[in-house]
């Protein structure tokens, strides 16, 4: 379960940013530094140059062990960089350093979770100048989860079918922003046939049959608008799991879930355990993605185990 004391407020900051996120400026990022730097004794900016740089340099921050190393992790990005900050943070012995999220990215799931809809600016005021006893703002020891197959930390969730191949999709669609996911989920769904799947909860067969998407996590929102696991606790110790099978039309999907409508169909199942497998049966490979990353390099199942409390994050005091 995660541990809810007061923490004392940071002091040394890493902002880590993602140059190619579609809200980057150097005005930005300016910004977000010299708001840092009112607040915080010193603060350090590293701009990403390639894949699996955010994962190195929060990794470094995680294991730092000094008096001037960072103790608040600042990801400004997409899902795609929170995810990257999310690898380096989490290592055994980590706990180092706290994350702290500016949504610059696509569908800005990661954010969402934590501050709803809250402006950016005054969340991380909160995380500076709020934190602590009594504060607006906490940092929180977070669940994830470990993907067995890759080694890989899943912070916001995991999702086969629909939604995972949505994401191919949205590379040849010409918008922005979270209208770009929302015509890819649609335009996926509008013709997507079900794949023969499989899903285990702690042993425990809950599904086996046609299935549209089975959603592992993690965060309530996929694509910063779609509340497929709207039960969903950051901190319970256990992970949830959505299957919407495949007697409820794909090209339904979309709608159902900006709603959490999906929840009143008898063709949804709704589970928690600490270890859940998804498979597909016909021996072809799994569509999968996590945290907004398509996994190419999955086979025919994937498996997920619960990590508890093993993510300090800052986020409102009364998680959602």
């Amino acid at each position: 379960m995660a541990d809810r004391a007061a923490v004392t407020g940071p002091t040394r900051a890493l902002i880590v940013a993602n140059p190619a996120s579609g809200s980057h400026s150097p005005q930005w990022i300016e910004r977000i530094a010299e708001l840092c730097a009112a607040h915080l004794d010193s603060v350090e900016v590293h701009l990403t140059t390639a894949p699996g740089d955010a994962t190195e340099v929060a990794r470094a921050a995680a294991g730092g062990g000094t008096a001037q190393a960072p103790d608040l992790v600042v990801a400004v990005g997409g899902d795609g960089t929170v995810r990257e900050v999310v690898q380096g943070l989490v290592v055994p012995g980590g706990g180092g350093a706290s994350l702290a999220i500016v949504p610059g990215g696509t569908g800005n799931s990661g954010y969402r979770m934590l501050w709803g809809d809250r402006p950016w600016e005054d969340a991380l005021k909160a995380v500076l100048a709020d934190s602590g006893p009594g504060g607006t703002a906490r940092a929180h020891r977070l669940d994830v989860a470990l993907l067995r197959e890759t080694g890989n930390a899943v912070f916001l969730g995991a999702c086969s079918g629909v939604i995972a191949d949505a994401l191919i999709t949205a590379r040849e669609v010409p918008l922005a922003g979270r209208a770009r996911y929302a015509k890819a989920f649609a335009d996926t769904a509008a013709d997507y046939r079900p794949y023969p799947g499989r899903v285990t909860v702690d042993g425990t067969v809950v599904h086996e049959g046609p299935t549209v998407l089975a959603n592992v996590g993690g965060g309530p929102y996929r694509g910063g608008q779609y509340l497929v696991l709207p039960e969903s606790r950051l901190d319970d110790g256990l992970l949830d799991v959505c299957v919407i099978a495949g007697d409820i039309p794909a090209s339904r999907v979309p709608e159902l879930t900006r709603t959490a409508a999906h929840m009143e169909h008898p063709s949804t199942v709704y589970a928690r355990g600490r270890v859940i497998v998804v498979e597909r049966t016909d021996g072809q490979r799994l569509p999968l993605e996590h945290d907004g990353e398509y996994q190419h390099g999955i086979g025919t199942s994937a498996t997920f185990e619960v990590r508890e409390a093993a993510l300090s994050v800052w986020a409102p005091a009364q998680l959602p």
